[in-house]
């Protein structure tokens, strides 16, 4: 097939991977576009459907020069499949294949683990889109109204990228699943999404950063897990992806970064020196670094348990047949097989939070969540260093794994972010410390009023430090027409 580090827009769905020649695939993925096209309509920004937005579009995979940005309403965005270039030679690189040449075609024995692999990550990028879709209205800045909408437009094509593989590789079965992927709806009683931090509401700005920060990042480690597949294609596909993913994360931090800053600019302006006198620092128009906190706290605890059970028979199967592997597998100095190694997992002994050694192939998702935390810690680090330049003294800190989940060893567990282990009175009674309250939520919400004029930005988040593409502080980087 032919394939080129550049993208055919000769066809309604931009690609790489020489659809032209591929006629079958082509056919399936024009009859499914509408629906997507729909979906999008009625699911995906709302009220911004005729705005003109300054968005990149991916017209090469080499990484040098992939993105070309100018004016685009979204509904006519070129969505496509890109994939990265293959690696010729390319093997199996874990598990009981380690050593094979790396599957072009599906192996038949796991054609349904694979399936059920793709459908998940495809049905939380639609639901992403759902989260967000009325956050537009409440823009604090058109900058960051244009990467909220850079955000969604990539989401979208996350999911072509998902419903690509279902359509060539799974048959009737992969047209189905695709189907559903349009069907499914973010919160919805009788449809959800298939994953529970995807089906919360994303009610404010504050609550997008922190998702964006943490719960994309989840979707780093996932990607970065199925990008050593040994199924070529998911690789391939993951591989290209992950390029739009650190966006989405740096979207999140440097969000989070500058509501720190214009709260610690104002506390300082006022002459407020206790982080803590939070009614003080809310009569300022900025959001108080507690509630920030306790919103990282929330997000944190529910990006954790995507990871699903720290001791999975389920990983460790996907391990050993080669088609997901670890975060950075090939870095890793093991035999990548792992039948005699053991690995150290959190679990709930006698009434106490311990470490306790488990098979390292049952405890994979163990292991990805810790290079998780340890990522998710590093962006933390950085925005302690913002504040401690502002000389007020404050740190956030993430919560302990145990704290507020709903999944794996401790979803019964009742514990404080500092893992202390309580009892349900005990917890009841703090609650409202740790997570954010309606009380803070509604706070949250009265700051939220739209600030659409060129160069302005919203009382409670400062500029950023440079642009997008080089554009200057009062760019227009969304043109709306609202519709």
């Amino acid at each position: 097939m032919p394939e080129t580090t550049h993208v055919d827009y000769s066809t309604k769905i931009p690609n790489n991977v020489g659809l032209m020649d591929d006629q079958r695939v082509l056919k399936a993925l024009e009859q499914w576009h509408p629906g997507y096209i729909d979906w999008w309509n009625t699911m995906g920004p709302d009220g911004f459907q005729t705005s003109d937005v300054y968005l990149r579009t991916a017209v090469s995979i080499d990484p040098k020069g992939w993105a070309k940005f100018d004016y685009v309403k979204m509904p006519e965005y070129r969505w496509g499949i890109l994939l990265a270039p293959r690696m010729e030679g390319r093997q199996v690189n874990f598990g009981a294949h380690k050593g094979e040449a790396a599957w072009q075609e599906v192996p038949g024995e796991y054609r349904a683990m694979l399936r059920r692999l793709i459908v998940v990550q495809g049905d939380t990028e639609p639901a992403s889109v759902e989260q967000q879709r009325f956050l537009g209205k409440t823009a604090p800045s058109l900058y960051d109204m244009r990467n909220l909408f850079q955000v969604n437009v990539e989401e979208g094509r996350h999911l072509w990228a998902m419903v690509y593989l279902l359509q060539k590789h799974f048959g009737r079965d992969g047209r189905e699943e695709a189907g559903e992927l349009l069907n499914r709806r973010s919160g919805d009683a009788d449809k959800p999404r298939m994953l529970g931090a995807f089906n919360e509401e994303t009610p404010d700005w504050l609550s997008f950063f922190m998702f964006t920060f943490f719960t994309d990042r989840d979707g780093k480690m996932q990607l970065e897990s199925l990008a050593q597949s040994g199924f070529d294609p998911l690789s391939r596909t993951c591989r290209f992806m992950l390029t739009e993913e650190a966006h989405h994360m740096f979207v999140g931090e440097t969000g989070v970064s500058r509501t720190a800053e214009a709260t610690c600019a104002a506390m300082k302006a006022a002459g407020i020196e206790d982080p803590y006198d939070i009614n003080a620092v809310r009569k300022l128009g900025v959001i108080d670094l507690p509630t920030m906190q306790k919103k990282a706290n929330l997000h944190f605890s529910l990006s954790l348990d995507l990871f699903g059970s720290e001791v999975s028979t389920n990983a460790a199967n996907y391990y050993n047949s080669g088609v997901k592997g670890r975060f950075q597998e090939t870095r890793i100095e093991d035999d990548h097989v792992l039948t005699s190694d053991t690995y150290p997992v959190s679990k709930l002994v006698s009434g106490q939070i311990k470490m306790v050694d488990e098979p390292a192939l049952t405890a994979i998702n163990m292991r990805l969540r810790d290079d998780y935390v340890a990522d998710c810690n590093k962006g933390v680090e950085r925005w302690n260093k913002a504040i401690e330049k502002t000389g007020i003294n404050f740190r956030f800190k993430l919560p302990h794994v145990a704290f507020h989940r709903h999944i794996g060893e401790f979803q019964n567990v009742k514990a404080s972010p500092d893992g202390q282990v309580l009892s349900e009175a005990e917890w009841a009674k703090k609650r409202d410390a740790w997570l954010p309250s309606k009380a803070d939520g509604d706070f949250i919400q009265s700051l939220m009023q739209p600030c659409w004029e060129r160069g302005k930005f919203s009382s409670w988040i400062a500029p950023p430090k440079v642009g997008v593409d080089n554009k200057g502080g009062d760019f227009e980087y969304v043109k709306i027409h609202q519709g």
